[in-house]
């Protein structure tokens, strides 16, 4: 049984930090779900990097197609699967770019091959040969051979406020655990209200 707490931030902490113990590979992994300017839906993961009572933050190229349709449609989801511990914890919400400053703060704390990559990489758009990314690695690293990278206009952060946060737990024969917080927006108090599996 999920032990409700009055914050849903308190119950995915507790899950969280389970998760980062027990999980082979990345915790922090989670699929992204958006909407594309037609209607398609389109589904990839990216990684958690921090998460506050503004919402869940993640980092990418905007000019990607999941940029594209974040500025078409900000209404996104998040989906962490942890395996290990048999639990899922969904979220859906509006985005919002993250600011500037939040976003040059964790720029500066990749690896540097990670930001020569946010330079050298045309995310989602064709790629002749793995010569030609090659060839633009090597030349933005020639650029910034000494001293700080700079982050790339076109690379920033997206922050999903949640409106719906739903813990799923695996049961036996299939009676699983599903409890859900929702509230009208953000900032606005949460209700909760238990699911059928």
């Amino acid at each position: 049984m999920i032990r409700e707490k009055a914050d849903p931030l308190e119950l995915f902490a507790d899950w969280y930090t389970e998760a980062e113990k027990s999980e082979p590979n990345d915790p922090s992994a989670m699929s992204l779900a958006t909407v594309g300017p037609s209607g398609m839906p389109a589904l990839r993961m990216v990684l958690l990097k921090g998460y506050d009572s503004s919402g869940f933050v993640f980092y990418t190229n905007c000019q990607s197609r999941k940029g594209d349709h974040l500025s078409a449609h900000p209404e996104a989801a998040l989906l962490f699967h942890w395996k290990s511990l048999r639990r899922q914890v969904r979220l859906e919400g509006m985005t919002t770019r993250t600011t500037a400053a939040e976003a040059d703060a964790y720029f500066g704390t990749r690896p540097r091959g990670s930001q020569i990559g946010a330079w050298a990489s045309d995310q989602s758009q064709p790629l002749e040969s793995r010569f030609a990314l090659e060839k633009r690695v090597a030349e933005y690293t020639a650029r910034y051979l000494i001293g700080a990278i700079p982050r790339p206009p076109h690379w920033s952060g997206y922050r999903l406020q949640p409106i719906l946060i739903e813990f799923w737990q695996d049961g036996a024969f299939r009676l699983h655990d599903r409890l859900e917080y929702r509230r009208a927006a953000p900032g606005q108090p949460w209700s909760t209200r238990t699911l059928f599996p």
